[in-house]
């Protein structure tokens, strides 16, 4: 007969992560803090982390800061390095002193983080240092972490700045290696310029044949001198099938919800059944109804 030991186990408590990456003017900053707000309303203990060392002016107030420990400004006076240089070595810091952000998470009685992260795109595209913190987090501090990848809508509207957007999520999914969601952000813009617009909205968000992006460029002087390239570009995004987009309109909570929806997915988060019932309003979405049809995201 099987016996019980009287043993006591250690509770191991699992923390859940957003990392929120994107080019300058994505949204990002916005993102972190209406996201946060939201998952605030639902009940959910959240903390945001700003780990950009040159971001000085945000809407929200972090509750962790790595301008706490290393500031952009001071690096760049003191080592006489310009903005992209002091950044790569506030990253350097940050990897070397790793402890002082795990135990900062692990000291705070939050489940769910949100790190708002530097925008130049070289810190994970060719640079290793983001790639170690991040690997740090998951390997030492029990947290599952997913990527938040904002991209501006406007880039729909050049069928080069679009492939240039699909070239860039893909480095950032192979590159992490994290679950990952692409997000079209100011939905709402985009909707003022759709007759503008090549294709409908669902050739963006599912990637369809790309090969209609080809002739776009083909029109034009300047890209048409690059032909072969732009097709090798394209065949590279086809062949690893992975981009695709969800909208997404941060001043509407019934959008943020449908990105909470896939990011709880992505990171495994355990659903609470007593969520939803902070926002009234929102309760068919907070309960898990599926996300909206692009389409109806626009209307």
């Amino acid at each position: 007969m099987a016996t019980i030991s009287n043993k006591r186990f250690k509770t191991v408590h699992t923390y859940y992560g957003q990392l929120v990456l994107g080019p300058p003017g994505a949204g990002k900053t916005t993102y972190c803090w209406k996201m946060s707000e939201l998952l605030r309303k639902l009940g959910r203990n959240v903390s945001v982390v700003n780990l950009d060392p040159a971001n000085d002016s945000m809407s929200y107030k972090p509750d962790i800061d790595i301008r706490d420990l290393i500031v952009l400004e001071e690096v760049m006076a003191q080592n006489n390095l310009g903005p992209n240089g002091a950044l790569l070595y506030c990253m350097e810091f940050l990897e070397k002193n790793m402890d002082w952000l795990i135990n900062q998470i692990k000291g705070d009685n939050y489940t769910n983080f949100i790190f708002d992260l530097p925008g130049q795109v070289e810190l994970y595209c060719h640079h290793k240092s983001l790639g170690n913190i991040l690997s740090a987090l998951t390997n030492n501090s029990n947290m599952q972490l997913c990527v938040v990848h904002l991209i501006d809508s406007h880039h729909c509207s050049d069928a080069g700045k679009f492939i240039a957007a699909l070239m860039l999520s893909l480095n950032a999914m192979l590159k992490i290696g994290l679950p990952h969601i692409n997000l079209l952000t100011k939905s709402d813009l985009l909707k003022k310029h759709m007759d503008k617009l090549p294709f409908g909205i669902d050739f963006y968000t599912e990637v369809l044949d790309l090969n209609y992006l080809l002739d776009c460029l083909d029109t034009d002087g300047f890209t048409s001198k690059y032909k072969k390239l732009n097709g090798a570009l394209v065949s590279i995004i086809e062949d690893y099938s992975l981009v695709t987009f969800q909208l997404v309109n941060l001043c509407k909570e019934e959008s943020l919800l449908n990105v909470r929806k896939l990011v709880d997915k992505s990171s495994g988060y355990v659903f609470k059944a007593e969520e939803g019932r902070h926002i009234n309003s929102m309760l068919a979405c907070a309960m898990g109804v599926e996300p909206e049809t692009y389409d109806a995201e626009l209307e």
